[in-house]
């Protein structure tokens, strides 16, 4: 009913993202000296984007072409244009870990659906 109390302290909600068990290498993808670079490790990740673990992360509104190897024990690589949305710098002693949001710009269909099932997989226990 709309006239029933509500607490007057934050309600803690269950995070809708896949919490994930294993850390996934995020690299960014070749530029100009043709190499790929260690990025950060993928966190929470969904058919829209990343959360990504690392304590340099860029500025939002900075775009570029990304890289994530997911393990067996159906392994795929998702590569992708992403960019960013918000960053966490770090802070000492602070609470939560350094890092940035990235939202997928141009994920191919057959690598969503694919991710989806990894992500449907590893929710029902059954992914590493």
């Amino acid at each position: 009913m709309d006239n029933e109390k509500k607490p007057g302290y934050p309600v803690e909600q269950k995070d809708p993202r896949s919490n994930l068990r294993v850390p996934l290498i995020v690299e960014k993808l070749p530029c100009d000296d043709g190499r790929k670079t260690f990025f950060g490790y993928a966190r929470n990740i969904s058919r829209g984007g990343v959360f990504i673990a690392t304590v340099s992360p860029r500025e939002p509104g900075e775009q570029f072409d990304l890289q994530v190897t997911f393990p067996p024990p159906d392994p795929f690589v998702l590569q992708c244009r992403c960019e960013v949305v918000w960053k966490r710098r770090f802070e000492r002693g602070g609470k939560f870990e350094p890092g940035m949001g990235l939202r997928f710009l141009n994920l191919p269909e057959k690598s969503g659906a694919v991710l989806e099932r990894w992500i449907k997989r590893l929710s029902a226990g059954t992914a590493p």
